[in-house]
């Protein structure tokens, strides 16, 4: 129990903290639209191999992503797992380039057994969305000239519970039990360089709770010096529980406009890994978000804006040897490749992104600390383009709690 006070309750409170107090881990103008970047929720070291996740099963990753995966862990083992990051953007468009940089705490999780190898449970603090940009644009008509601004900034996170359970030794299923909750605002001001012109101001702000749940399942098989593990995931649709208002004010009055009516889009995956001899890992995910049949603010497909969206995911990792005496040798090398849609129809182009990653052993059995670089290009050359360089870092910790001591 010391432990617990010790580690845990200082690492929740920064977590907490931190997700409140600051709102923006994005700065780029595509979370300009519903409820911004959307968050893969996998840990630092299978960001750095793409972003997969529902076939990976390893007894030295909590990977909240697969909800069946906790079951890989050791059964005299605790563990727990904290992220950062930082990343620089480049913006550019017809009116110009802007440069941007910004940070925040990722993610707080913790995984440990409860009933020997057949059940385990996983808890933590996660980002399902953020959005924060400022853009300004001037245009002029016949007589009239014109800036248009935007701006926008919030975040939705969330707490989550997860359970897994070895029902057999090649099989495993989890569900994991999310309480989300945030603030999203978007702001557009049209003021005209002329006298004599009202300024306009339209505020949209969205304050969002709801439980929502995931399920998971995988199948597993170990030959020799092979594994193969498969997966899947599955979140049906679900109502969110939510308080919207926009107000338009000019200069002479105020109009509060209300809305409603906003939905989770059903979600499923598939994913796939194959490990050799402990050394050299292959993972692939495939992820679909009915985002088109979910409503946003009262309405559903081509007039709510959204699309459905579709991930594709690819990585890999390599250590020499885990046991080495070279401190090469123990290092994890990690490499990945990602292909998504954006789900809002207004972008239209792919979001494309390339990753490394190195994983660095302490003295500390288990306890690894995982880097990542994150390349990110989304947009085209002909409108807005987005060019993201991300650094993650992560401190993945394990101690042997479980166990009895002898005297």
């Amino acid at each position: 129990m010391k432990r617990i006070v010790r580690y845990i309750f200082p690492l929740v409170a920064l977590a907490i903290s931190a997700s409140v107090t600051a709102q923006n881990m994005t700065s780029s103008p595509f979370s300009r639209f519903a409820y911004g970047d959307l968050n893969e929720n996998v840990p630092t070291g299978y960001r750095a191999m793409g972003g997969v996740g529902f076939g990976m099963r390893n007894n030295r990753a909590i990977n909240p992503s697969q909800p069946a995966s906790y079951t890989s862990c050791d059964t005299l083992t605790f563990m727990m797992d904290v992220a950062a990051s930082a990343c620089w953007s480049h913006y550019r468009d017809a009116g110009g380039v802007k440069n941007k940089a910004n940070g925040n705490l990722e993610y707080l999780t913790m995984q440990f057994p409860l009933w020997k190898r057949w059940i385990a449970m996983s808890v933590g603090l996660l980002p399902y969305s953020s959005v924060g940009y400022s853009i300004s644009l001037k245009d002029s008509i016949p007589g009239y000239h014109f800036t248009k601004d935007y701006e926008g900034d919030g975040n939705i996170s969330e707490v989550y519970g997860g359970l897994s359970f070895n029902i057999l030794n090649w099989f495993a299923f989890g569900a994991n039990v999310y309480y989300m909750w945030g603030d999203l605002s978007h702001m557009r001001t049209l003021y005209f360089t002329e006298t004599g012109m009202n300024t306009t101001i339209q505020d949209e702000l969205l304050s969002v709770s709801n439980v929502r749940l995931r399920y998971g399942a995988q199948l597993f098989h170990t030959w020799g010096k092979h594994t193969v593990n498969l997966g899947a995931v599955f979140e049906n649709k679900m109502k969110l529980h939510s308080d919207y208002i926009q107000i338009e004010t000019s200069t002479d009055d105020s109009i509060p406009i209300y809305k409603g009516m906003f939905e989770l889009p059903m979600v499923w995956g598939v994913g796939a890994s194959y490990n050799w001899d402990n050394r050299l890992t292959v993972g692939f995910d495939f992820e679909y978000q009915g985002m088109a049949k979910a409503m946003y603010n009262g309405f559903e497909g081509q007039y709510s804006g959204l699309r459905d969206r579709t991930r594709y995911a690819l990585g890999v990792e390599y250590r020499h040897n885990a046991m080495g005496r070279n401190y090469a040798e123990r290092m994890l090398w990690r490499a990945g490749f990602s292909l998504q849609d954006e789900y809002l129809v207004s972008i239209g182009a792919k979001r494309i992104s390339a990753s490394i990653g190195i994983g660095f052993p302490l003295w500390t059995i288990g306890t690894v600390i995982n880097t990542t670089i994150e390349y990110t290009h989304r947009g085209s050359p002909a409108g807005l383009e987005d060019h993201s360089l991300r650094f993650t870092i992560g401190a993945s910790i394990a101690e042997n709690w479980f166990f009895k001591r002898k005297l």
